[in-house]
């Protein structure tokens, strides 16, 4: 993409996107001193330059070559600062099409106490509008660089879940998931240890974890087996696989290349001492009382996703067990299958979305933008019987950061009705 003929129009879109939030820029600052006025002015254009020059040269650099941690800053600075243009540009454009109906209309409806500036019979730019584009850019802009500080800034969330069918025995089990750890993006192991250490604090009976373990190849966990290996308890660490595992994201030489890599990525699985759930189920026992619990390899209802499980393979043999927890990485394949077809499987466990790692979360009130794409996209959910809980993610894919929705570590804890 980066030599073709759409990469030299990004570009030169992003020039003009430059020069046309420089000119409302330069408008508002008509009234500061001479000094001010240069500041802003050197400091935009550096900006807008380093950007533009680092886009420049990527298809003549091999940027994967270069530090992890430089990549994720240099990654994070341009795509915040072409989208804080973009949205103050909005702003901009808004009040220009304003501009232009009253100019076409042959009125001006604004006097200068309302911040506008008249001159003769042309229509200025209103100072309000434009301070509020540079206001919401600049804010942008700044929160996603403050995301950067909170990529490790792991959260235990408590879920309480009660089951009037849940086996006596099981009462008070507590059960920690996580999911999405993409070790592929780490750049502080001493970080993840410690996210590593507040997990095993919990004191868990059981470990689930719910896929994407990796980006895209298996020697993504080379240098964290000695931390995720610690994960351990009573009754066992089980896990499944996520769509990022199969490294259908990788452009591999041969088809048993990437067969190779999945080998590979189920012994890593193994050499965590993890049980890897491949279309299949176990059962756990405690106090003589039983429940089911079920792994599927990704299964996904939107188009772009494969399906590569298969519940026609893993639920039978466990219609007689009174409680079943499932695994499956994707949570839209709950609506989509689930619970159309499997009413009996009291909680579904999945994560995948990572709450875009965009968001806001405050009491009573949660947005992302990834809810325009997935219904079910982070905490719990219910319909009727069943539940769906959809962990936020151990780590981080893309973007290098956590705006609002922080990685997550869940505890759930099993109560009886």
């Amino acid at each position: 993409m980066r030599n073709s003929p759409f990469w030299f129009v990004f570009l030169g879109l992003m020039v003009l996107l430059d020069f046309y939030v420089f000119g409302v820029i330069k408008g508002v600052c008509q009234g500061a001193g001479p000094r001010t006025r240069t500041v802003v002015f050197i400091s935009y254009w550096i900006l807008s330059g380093l950007a533009f020059l680092i886009l420049l040269l990527l298809p003549v650099i091999n940027f994967e070559n270069l530090p992890k941690g430089l990549r994720n800053t240099l990654f994070t600075v341009v795509v915040a600062l072409f989208f804080a243009k973009l949205v103050a540009g909005v702003f901009f454009l808004v009040d220009d099409i304003r501009r232009l109906f009253q100019w076409g209309a042959g009125k001006v409806f604004f006097s200068r106490t309302e911040g506008e500036q008249i001159q003769g019979d042309r229509i200025s730019r209103s100072l309000f509008l434009s301070w509020l584009g540079i206001a919401v850019g600049g804010g942008l802009f700044s929160t996603l660089l403050y995301g950067l500080s909170n990529k490790y800034a792991y959260r235990v969330r408590r879920v309480p879940l009660r089951y009037p069918n849940l086996p006596a025995a099981f009462r008070g089990l507590r059960v920690v998931q996580i999911s999405d750890i993409h070790s592929g993006s780490f750049t502080d192991k001493g970080a993840v240890q410690r996210g590593i250490e507040k997990l095993l604090a919990l004191k868990p009976d059981l470990v689930l974890f719910t896929g994407d373990i990796v980006n895209n190849t298996a020697d993504e966990m080379d240098g964290y087996i000695e931390v995720f290996s610690q994960v351990k308890a009573p009754m066992g660490v089980y896990s499944v696989l996520g769509n990022h595992d199969y490294g259908d994201y990788v452009k591999w030489p041969t088809p048993a290349e990437k067969e190779k890599n999945l080998e590979t990525l189920k012994g890593v699985h193994a050499r965590l001492g993890w049980r890897l759930l491949m279309n299949e189920h176990v059962i756990l026992d405690r106090g003589g009382e039983r429940i089911a619990l079920i792994g599927i390899e990704n299964w996904g209802a939107k188009a772009r996703f494969p399906k590569y499980g298969r519940m026609s393979e893993a639920y039978p043999g466990t219609e007689s067990i009174p409680f079943k927890i499932l695994l499956s990485h994707d949570p839209s394949h709950w609506d989509a299958e689930v619970r159309p077809k499997y009413g009996d499987i009291d909680l579904t466990l999945s994560g995948h979305t990572h709450g875009m790692q965009f968001g806001v979360e405050i009491p009573g009130f949660k947005w992302s933008p990834v809810q325009y794409v997935y219904q079910q996209w982070a905490g719990l959910y219910e319909a009727g019987n069943q539940k769906l809980y959809v962990n936020r993610g151990f780590g981080f894919l893309g973007y290098p950061g956590r705006v609002g929705i922080l990685p997550e570590i869940t505890l759930l804890e099993f109560q009886s009705e």
